[in-house]
């Protein structure tokens, strides 16, 4: 099986997806509303993100991905904020927020803060669910300090995207490509109609399609650049085998399938890319293009809720 064949249009979509803010201007957008937390939050103590905090319950940490605020989770919190206290993350610079003042190191940054919030907050061992970009630092948060983090749902993410057409390639190895791209997504030159094009390969609903342009329009590219960077060159394929909890990971392929990927394909990346991971199981959905919790609704809550139900620390 030609698994970088396969593969190719995920790497390629989440590639170009991460191109779409080059230079569309920065759309005006509300501030957050103030977050109610478990605690009394420091914002202060985590520069490169927002929390805003909805229900009651067991922690829920959710996390977006590439140009995506903490919106995006909006009916994920409608579905969880009876059984779950969701902590909604949006990283600064993303969907509008305005940018960081450093994005050096910036996902080192929001992985350590991440890790700060969840210590201030007297979170135990919180559920998340990340998405994308969110799912690699779900990952790698976990594999940093496994005994902070609870039970973890990874949407269409994996932990080293720069090796999917070449497994053997080292996070070394992959720094003059990320570093090019890096300058070529800095440089500003992706027009709104391109964004709208790329979003539409990553979602089928229209209005999604037009929501998620004007999250990447008004990111601010630098930021983007720079994750997208960091993402490219940080290799979790064996540091996930530190992660002691049950990790649920849910896999896009239809999107791809014009371009010949299969299902067993597509599915075969994934084991690969997370074989060292103690306790995983991976789902794949039929029809759900890369924002599963968008194109493949029920399927996500339907493998999310029994995927938590069972790891539950309300079982006790």
């Amino acid at each position: 099986m030609n698994l970088t064949a396969t593969f190719r249009p995920f790497c390629s979509a989440l590639l170009l997806t991460a191109a779409v803010v080059l230079a569309a201007p920065a759309a005006s957008v509300a501030a957050p509303a103030a977050p109610v937390a478990a605690s009394i939050d420091t914002p202060a103590a985590h520069p490169n993100f927002t929390v805003r905090v909805v229900g009651k319950g067991q922690p829920l940490l959710l996390i977006p991905g590439l140009t995506c605020p903490g919106a995006v989770w909006d009916e994920t919190v409608a579905h969880y904020q009876k059984q779950y206290q969701c902590h909604i993350i949006s990283l600064a610079g993303f969907g509008g927020a305005p940018a960081p003042a450093s994005t050096d190191p910036l996902l080192l940054n929001v992985r350590d803060q991440l890790l700060g919030y969840i210590k201030a907050q007297k979170l135990q061992k919180p559920a998340i669910i990340g998405h994308s970009l969110g799912g690699f630092l779900a990952l790698w948060l976990s594999s940093t300090q496994p005994e902070a983090a609870g039970p973890l749902v990874i949407v269409d993410s994996l932990p080293f995207l720069a090796a999917v057409q070449n497994p053997s390639l080292t996070a070394e190895a992959a720094k003059p490509m990320a570093e090019g791209m890096r300058k070529q997504m800095s440089s500003g030159k992706m027009t709104v109609a391109a964004a709208r094009q790329m979003s539409g390969s990553m979602m089928t609903d229209t209005a999604r399609i037009s929501q998620a342009t004007r999250w990447s329009v008004a990111s601010d590219p630098a930021t983007v650049a720079q994750a997208y960077y960091d993402l490219m060159t940080n290799d979790l394929r064996q540091d996930v085998a530190r992660i002691q909890q049950p990790v649920l990971v849910l896999g896009a392929w239809a999107a791809y399938k014009q371009y010949g990927s299969t299902k067993e394909g597509t599915r075969a990346v994934f084991e690969q890319q997370y074989a060292k991971l103690p306790q995983h199981r991976i789902e794949m959905s039929e029809a759900g293009k890369h924002f599963l919790m968008w194109d493949d609704t029920q399927w996500f809550f339907n493998q999310t809720d029994a995927f938590l139900k069972q790891n539950s620390l309300a079982k006790k």
